[in-house]
């Protein structure tokens, strides 16, 4: 049986440590975030697809299901 995929995820930001759970969009990639915390603009780091991948403590549901993000 599949894993069930997780839909909510917490964002981690790299510059002020503010976290905020957020729940991920199934139908497209998250490429950037704004911190609701300092404001600051978040986009994937360099080999990930997505926000979540980055800064999330849960990756997106594509990846989660062992498909490719958005591709």
């Amino acid at each position: 049986m599949a894993k069930a995929i997780q839909l909510q995820s917490i964002i981690t930001c790299p510059q002020c440590g503010f976290q905020k759970e957020e729940t991920m969009p199934t139908d497209a990639c998250q490429y950037f975030y704004e911190c609701k915390g300092c404001k600051a603009r978040l986009k994937p780091l360099p080999g990930d697809c997505c926000v979540f991948c980055s800064y999330g403590t849960v990756k997106c549901p594509p990846i989660q299901a062992g498909n490719s993000c958005c591709g």
